[in-house]
Order: structure tokens, then C-alpha cells, then sequence
């Protein structure tokens, strides 16, 4: 499994190039409008063309699921991927944005590789071969005090469902003014994932899990030994509600905290 992980995660880094390359040299040209809000633009589009592109050349066998273009979930082994995690981010020049690629085999990640150009870093990840920084290994934050933490969360949802989950994050951003050292909103999945991975923050925590925005952070978290649960503590996969990364010494007071947030609530 190690060395097919290697042979993986060297396509993978390959492929996020292609996005890397076009984020670094491209101006967004056309903002389109897909939901409340959310927008694609037209480099999501061509990074996604292109990486699938590359990954349908080198893996046919392997099944591929993208944010825009959508695919097959039902392949055991498949890459996921998001082209532009922060495309918001990306349309209003903040420069936290990046490509965010996975291959998933079943409901468990298996790597991530995660380009943020205008930060001029590569993560990646793979379980049984620890996580990366450019040629730098990473590691989570030894932070064990919560009052101590910087605590990244995810956005407010939008669309279905989002009315009960952004009465649980209000009441959360509220637990957390107190309790917390500091808390960010960043406007990128990837971002707070891979700042959890390697202990610029100590905490992400996010009240969804999409596949494509979470998978490849999340292989990469669990590769730096970070702790990676949903908001009662279990285990994280593909099927959990929520994605709670923490430092060790903080996962006791984040999860304790998080199950009285969301008690009686859908996200507990």
C-alpha cells in the first residue's frame, strides 16, 4: 500500500501543478454566480479541466469526482477534486485560495496534496508517510490551553439546512469569544486544514464536510498527527457531518466544548 501511496501521491503532485501554474500567472476573467453565496470562475473551470484531464490519462482506472464537474462516488478508490477551494477568496483578490486534490478509497482519504500559490506553499500528505511543507516536515501545535488557541472556523452556510447550522455557529463564534484565545474565519476549507496540520492555527473546526473540501486536508491533518473527529469526537470519514481537526492537547477542551454547543442539535 505504501509504495502505491508513493506512485499516488507523485501523480497527484503533478496534477495540482497544472492548477498551481494557472493560479500563479492567470487573472479571473468571469465571475459566475452558483448559489447563495457562491460563485465559480472561469479558472476553476480550466484548473479542473486540466487536472482531470491528467488524472484520466495517468489513472483510467481510478474513479474521479470534482466540485464543478461532478463524477462517480461510487468507485471504491477515486480522486476528489475542489480546483479552487476559496473561489470567493479568489474572485475579490483575498489571496487564500488554493487546489485542493484527494484520493479517497471508500469513506477514508488517503492523501491529500493541497497548493496555495499566492503563499508559495505545497502541502501533502499520505497515511504511513507523514505530511509535508514544500520539503519541510509538519507537525500540529503543542498548544494545550484553549484560552491559549487560535481557532480557525468555516464559513456560514448557505442553501439548505443553513438556517440550523448558522444558529449552531452563532452559538459557537459566542462560546468561543470567551473561551478561546482567538477565533478566524479564513474563507477556505484547505486553508484552515492544512494551518491545523502544521500549527499556524490549533484548531479548525467546520460544520460540514464536503468531500471535495475537506478530503484532501483532512488526509493531510491525520499524516501530521493532528486529531481529526466530528463534533462528539468520533472518528472522521467521509460520512461524518462535521470536521474537527485539533492539536492532541487540545482535542479534551474543543470536543467538550463542541458537544455542549451542539447538543440537541443535528450536529451533535
Amino acid at each position: 500500500m505504501t509504495q502505491d501511496l508513493d506512485e499516488m501521491l507523485v501523480i497527484a503532485q503533478q496534477a495540482v501543478q497544472y492548477g498551481t501554474r494557472q493560479l500563479s500567472t492567470r487573472a479571473v476573467q468571469q465571475i459566475t454566480a452558483k448559489g447563495p453565496g457562491d460563485v465559480v470562475t472561469d479558472l476553476d473551470l480550466s484548473i479542473e479541466r486540466d487536472i482531470l484531464a491528467v488524472l484520466a490519462e495517468r489513472t483510467p482506472a481510478i474513479g474521479r469526482f470534482s466540485e464543478e464537474a461532478g463524477g462517480d462516488r461510487s468507485t471504491g478508490r477515486r480522486w476528489v477534486l475542489d480546483p479552487v477551494d476559496g473561489s470567493v477568496n479568489l474572485a475579490h483578490g483575498i489571496p487564500l485560495y488554493g487546489v485542493s486534490l484527494a484520493l479517497v478509497d471508500g469513506i477514508r482519504a488517503l492523501l491529500g496534496v493541497i497548493s496555495l500559490p499566492t503563499l508559495g506553499r505545497t502541502y501533502w500528505g499520505a497515511a504511513g508517510l507523514g505530511a509535508w511543507c514544500n520539503d519541510r516536515r509538519i507537525s500540529p501545535s503543542t498548544v494545550t490551553s484553549l484560552s491559549e488557541a487560535v481557532i480557525a472556523i468555516g464559513d456560514y452556510g448557505t442553501g439548505e439546512g443553513a438556517a440550523e447550522r448558522n444558529e449552531v455557529a452563532v452559538d459557537l463564534h459566542a462560546a468561543l469569544a470567551t473561551a478561546a484565545g482567538k477565533v478566524r474565519m479564513l474563507g477556505s476549507a484547505a486553508v484552515d486544514l492544512v494551518f491545523a496540520a502544521d500549527g499556524t492555527v490549533d484548531a479548525s473546526i467546520t460544520l460540514g464536510n464536503r468531500d471535495w473540501d475537506m478530503a484532501a486536508g483532512v488526509a493531510i491533518a491525520q499524516a501530521a498527527g493532528a486529531v481529526v473527529t466530528d463534533t462528539a469526537g468520533r472518528p472522521h470519514d467521509t460520512t461524518s457531518r462535521t470536521t474537527i481537526v485539533t492539536a492532541p492537547g487540545l482535542t479534551t477542551p474543543v470536543i467538550s466544548l463542541l458537544r455542549e454547543i451542539t447538543a440537541g442539535t443535528g450536529y451533535a
